[in-house]
Parts: structure tokens; C-alpha cells; sequence
């Protein structure tokens, strides 16, 4: 294949296109297109879809030149290295890989994916943090106005009646939102500190 088609087919199946064109399916090295499946840790499945749309175009892919260019792909993929980086990143494991590489590679994916859960933690516990101190901001301006409307000269009686119950609601749930917030800023602390220690394990790690 020329290196300038090579390239773009690469490129086709890093994009995560669908379908095939006539001139992809004539002109492919299909070797390369397992290569490249492989390096990704897709499963040979992915053949049948080639297979589907080349068939619309009167192509028949080389099947076995793919799963060559798979296997070889799949060495690449199959490396702690890339377990690790596929558990921190959260995504899922199709089970791809040869026996005699899966269980260093699961094992690093076990590690990555510990990381990405403490991570995830974290970020879920600030999440609620600024939730609930935006829902604070939001609660002082309506105290704000609603202690305006108890002044003015053209609020009736029963007006400040209702204006009063509300404060008096908006200032409880002030409470209980500064409450809830002090106990987030210390679970927020408790996992930081635990993903910190995890973080320092990694350094035993070559990964």
C-alpha cells in the first residue's frame, strides 16, 4: 500500500468511522488494519463489520492477513504499560489478550483501575461540595430579597407573614447545608489523603 493511503486509513480507524468507502475497502492493507485493531485491544469481531461494508462494494477483505496484523497488534496492547493506562482511564477490558500476557496485563489494569475509582472519589465528593455551596449563594440572595420585601413600606401584613416562614425555612436549610458541607470537606480530605497513599504505592510500580 502507498504510505500516503496507509496513513489515511490509519487515520479512518482512529476516528472510529462506521463505514468503509469503496476506495478504503479496494486498497487497504489489511494487515495493517488488524495491526491496528490489535493496538487498540478491539475485538476480531470488528472483521465482520469490515466485512459488511466491503461487501456493499464487491470487496472481500483478507481475513487472514487481518488476524495476522491482529495478533501482532495484540502484543503491542497487551503490556502492563497499557492495562494500567486502560484501568486509570476507566474503560473497560474485552478480554482480549493471549493467556500468556493477560495476567500481568489484568493485573496492572487492576492497579489503573483502583486509581481511577480513588480519583473518581474525590472528584464525586468536590462535585457535591460546590453543588452545595452554589445552593448556599443561591439561598443568600433569596434571603437578601426576601428581607427587602419585609421592610418596605408596601408589604401588607400577611405579605410579611409568608416572607417570614421563608426566611425562617432559608436559614434551617442554611444550617444544615453549612453542616452537610464541614462533613464533605472532611470525607473529601479522608479519600485525598487515601488516593495520596495510593499515588506513592504507584512509585513500586514501573509502569
Amino acid at each position: 500500500m502507498r504510505p500516503i493511503y496507509l496513513m489515511s486509513v490509519v487515520a479512518w480507524l482512529l476516528s472510529g468511522c462506521a463505514t468503509m468507502s469503496s476506495e478504503q475497502c479496494a486498497l487497504s492493507d489489511w494487515h495493517a488494519v488488524g495491526y491496528e485493531d490489535g493496538a487498540r485491544g478491539l475485538q476480531s469481531e470488528r472483521f465482520g463489520e469490515y466485512r459488511k461494508d466491503c461487501a456493499k462494494h464487491g470487496v472481500v477483505p483478507d481475513f487472514r492477513a487481518y488476524m495476522v496484523g491482529r495478533d501482532e497488534g495484540l502484543v503491542e496492547f497487551c503490556q502492563p504499560a497499557r492495562g494500567f493506562k486502560l484501568g486509570e482511564q476507566g474503560r473497560s477490558y474485552s478480554g482480549v489478550c493471549d493467556a500468556a500476557l493477560e495476567e500481568e496485563f489484568l493485573d496492572a489494569y487492576r492497579v489503573g483501575r483502583q486509581l481511577h475509582g480513588l480519583r473518581s472519589r474525590v472528584n464525586e465528593t468536590e462535585s457535591r461540595i460546590a453543588s452545595k455551596e452554589a445552593r448556599i449563594d443561591d439561598n443568600a440572595e433569596l434571603i437578601e430579597s426576601k428581607e427587602a420585601g419585609l421592610i418596605a413600606e408596601e408589604t401588607t401584613t400577611e405579605e410579611r407573614v409568608l416572607l417570614l416562614a421563608d426566611l425562617k425555612r432559608l436559614a434551617e436549610e442554611q444550617g444544615e447545608l453549612g453542616a452537610e458541607i464541614e462533613r464533605l470537606y472532611e470525607e473529601r480530605a479522608l479519600r485525598a489523603a487515601e488516593l495520596q497513599d495510593y499515588e506513592l504505592t504507584l512509585a513500586t510500580y514501573r509502569y
